[in-house]
Order: C-alpha cells, then structure tokens, then sequence
C-alpha cells in the first residue's frame, strides 16, 4: 500500500525507476494501475520507450490508449513493435479506429498491416477502407448488437451478454428485418423496464434517424448535436445496416475539423500531421501558395492608390489615413466571416437565410460604422483644435473620412458575411475566405470607396 501511495504522488520519478530496472512484470503493473490518459502523457513525456511502453500493457489498455496517441506516435510505435505484437494490437483496435491509422499511411504499409489481421478483421478493415475519404463509412464500427422483430426481452438480453462486450456501446439496440434492414433503434432501458416476454415488435415505432455511409462526416456531428446520442446507426443506400457511429468518433472528427478551419482562417493550407513532425519543404508549400494569391491581390491596391495618385499629390494629408481605413474595412470583414463561418459549422444558418442574414450585416455595418466614422471626424476635429492639423478646410476632411469609414466599414461587413455563403454553395470550403483573403479584398475596395468619397466631398475645394 505504502509502495503504492508513493508510485501516485510521482508518478515519473516511479517509472524511470522501473524502466531502468528492465521488469517487465513490475513494468505492466505500473502501466495497468495508470488511468489511459496518464499513460498516453508517459509516452509523450518519454518517446524513446513508446514502443516498449504499449508492448508490456495488456492488449486491451494498449489499444485503447494507442487509439488516443497522434498519428506519428503511431507509427513510430507500429515501426518498432515485433510483428507478433502489432498483429496483436491491430486486430484489437476497434474497426474504426483502426481505419483511421490505416488511411494516414502508404499503401505498401498498408497491404502488410492488413496480412497481419484475421479475416474477419481483414473483411471489416477493407470494407471501411473502400469508402471515400471523410465519409461516414470510415467512421463506422460493426460492433453492435441487433435483434429481430421476433425476439422476446429475455432473448434480447441474452443476445447482450453474449455480444455485449464486443460491442461498441449496448445503449441502443438496433432492429432488423430478414434482409438486414434497419427497422428501428430502441434504448436499452425500454428493454429493462419491459415484461421478459414482450416481443421486440411491440416496442418498435419505425422512428430512427440513421446515417447514409456516403455522407460527410460533418452531417454525422450536426446530426448526433440535434438528437443528442451516443450512437447513430449507418446504412446503405438500400437501408441495409452496416455499423454504428459513436460519439467519441464524432469528437475526433469535430476536433479535426476545427484544427483544419484554424489553419484555413489563418492563411495556410490545413497540415496532416503535428506542427513539429511536418518538414520544413512541407510547411513551405502549405504557406506559399496562399501567400502568394495574397501577395498578387495585394498588387490591386498599387494599381487603386495609382489611380489617385493625382488627388494624393493635392492632399497629402489623406495618405495619412489610409491604414486607419483599410484596417477598418479588414477588421469588420473578417468579424463577420467568423460568425458566419462558425454559425454554418454549428448547423445554426443555411444557405437560404442568406438574406436574412444580409439584412442584419448591413444594420450592424452601417452602426459600426457610424461609431468608427464618428471617432474619425472627431480626431479631424481635435488634432485641428489641439495640434493645428488639416488646416482650414478640417470640416470638410474630418466629414469626408467619416463617410468613408463608414462606407468601407458596412463593405466589409457584407463581403465578410456574403462570400462564406458564397463559396459554400460554389462547393467550396467557407473558412478559406475568412481573415487574410477577405481583409485582401477589402483593402483594395476599402481604398476605393475611400479615394472616391474623398474626392466628392473635396472636389472645387481642395482638389
């Protein structure tokens, strides 16, 4: 008990003292008193013993904390177990998961992982294989359990306590007909509270909701927030159940996709792998290309300022202005964009609320702007009455920018909430049109609308 009590207060000091001791049966001890987590936090705290860490755990705690590692973990891990070991631990990772590991590597890598499976897991793992990439199907597991319409309570329980424990999850049981097709998902305590001889057929309503195994992933996750479940059956295109979609899997995937629209939002391309796995040449050309589309758009707002170098040339004072009011522009766009972006992930808008939504945008742009315009006319205002700036015609130059704050700020604001819509509907991804492309674009409009309500305003008197 003391040895014990003395292994949970430090942890890392306790297993560098086992590791170097080279037991192997103190070693698996250790590792299988440790909750998965903690274990997975070992293996990152300690690389080098990866491998020897996962090979001396029971093949159940191995896979499931091998399931939780990143993908390079994974395959340093794969590298250097003995293939007795990894045929072991392939065969007992779920289906799903194992799927996953299976698509972030080469295909020759693939085909000699797959000879070490069973067949039936070899059967299961290229069935899932051979849907497309970020559909349901490759999230699917077949570990479920599933009656018939003419089963009794008592033999229903009897099917759990004899596939229960393989099973995914035994929340829900799922009904099906002769040909396999889905009839109906009933929860486990309908079956609880229900007389032993009660057939399954007078607890069936024919109310499911079930996944096609052709869909995005993304349906799946809007689907599991709106119903709030654990599990979601999935079928073919003929209603055939294939397998079931857990909420874990669905977690994973969310986490993903936010990681990826970060990277998007950002101005890159979304990387595969960790920030420090990915080589340098890697993360060159996941950068550059944006930058470059970028850099060229940036080349338009040369070709505005050209255009009105002749005003510039009687005014100078309004090139002073000019980051003032493209960063303006920017900046509101790219708040809308993320709302936008972020209300069409969370299932919140669709594409037919596009006016709706631009009736509000143009509200909050013209308020906005109208505060910042404000501001604006008021530091005309004040640095001609405390400093003797912008001279005698101040009025009319704190007005003009003013106005154009407010012009460039409901510009953006519509651009911001517009274009996401936009590229979703053109079957484009929205979070690639959020800060870097969109503030590109309305620095150049911005710069525009500035120049031509500048000159307006100032024509006959200063220009």
């Amino acid at each position: 008990m003391q040895e014990r009590l003395q292994i949970e207060s430090n942890p890392y000091e306790n297993f560098e003292q086992i590791l170097t001791s080279q037991n192997s049966k103190k070693l698996q001890n250790f590792l299988d008193d440790q909750i998965i987590s903690d274990v997975a936090d070992l293996i990152s705290e300690y690389p080098d013993s990866s491998s020897r860490i996962v090979a001396e755990m029971s093949i159940h705690r191995a896979a499931m904390v091998f399931k939780i590692l990143d993908i390079s973990t994974q395959k340093i891990i794969i590298q250097e177990l003995q293939p007795s070991k990894t045929a072991e631990l392939l065969n007992e990772l779920p289906a799903d998961d194992r799927t996953d590991f299976l698509e972030e590597l080469p295909s020759s890598a693939v085909r000699e992982l797959i000879k070490l499976l069973t067949p039936d897991e070899r059967k299961i793992t290229l069935s899932l294989l051979g849907y497309p990439e970020n559909s349901i199907g490759r999230l699917m597991t077949p570990d479920y359990v599933y009656v018939y319409p003419h089963n009794t309570v008592e033999e229903v329980f009897t099917t759990i306590r004899k596939y229960g424990k393989d099973s995914e999850t035994i929340n829900v049981i799922y009904v099906i007909n002769e040909s396999g097709e889905l009839l109906d998902d009933i929860r486990i305590q309908e079956f609880i509270l229900s007389p032993p001889e009660t057939q399954v057929k007078d607890l069936t309503d024919f109310r499911f909701i079930a996944l096609n195994a052709f869909d995005d992933q993304e349906k799946a996750a809007e689907e599991f927030k709106m119903n709030n479940r654990v599990a979601l059956p999935v079928v073919s295109n003929s209603n055939k159940l294939l397998g079931i979609v857990t909420i874990d899997d669905i977690l994973w995937v969310a986490s993903e996709e936010y990681s990826e629209d970060m990277q998007k939002m950002g101005g890159t391309e979304a990387l595969e792998q960790p920030y420090l796995d990915v080589s340098l040449f890697q993360l060159y050309k996941k950068r550059i290309i944006w930058l470059l589309i970028l850099f060229i758009g940036e080349t338009l707002t040369i070709i505005a300022m050209s255009g009105f170098q002749e005003t510039l040339e009687h005014v100078l004072i309004l090139s002073t202005f000019i980051p003032l009011i493209i960063s303006s522009g920017g900046n509101s766009g790219s708040q809308a964009a993320t709302l936008i972006i972020q209300a069409m992930a969370l299932g919140e808008i669709q594409l037919s609320d596009w006016w709706h939504i631009a009736k509000r945008e143009i509200i909050s742009g013209i308020a906005m702007g109208t505060t910042l315009g404000v501001i604006g006319f008021l530091i005309v205002f004040g640095g001609h009455n405390f400093g003797g700036l912008f001279g005698e015609h101040y009025k009319l130059i704190g007005i003009a920018i003013g106005v154009a704050i407010i012009g460039v700020v409901l510009w953006g604001t519509i651009m911001g909430s517009m274009l996401p819509l936009l590229l979703k509907r053109l079957g484009a991804d929205p979070a690639a049109s959020s800060t870097p492309f969109i503030a590109t674009l309305v620095d150049v409009t911005g710069l525009l609308i500035y120049f031509g309500t500048a000159f307006l305003f100032l024509k006959g008197v200063l220009l």
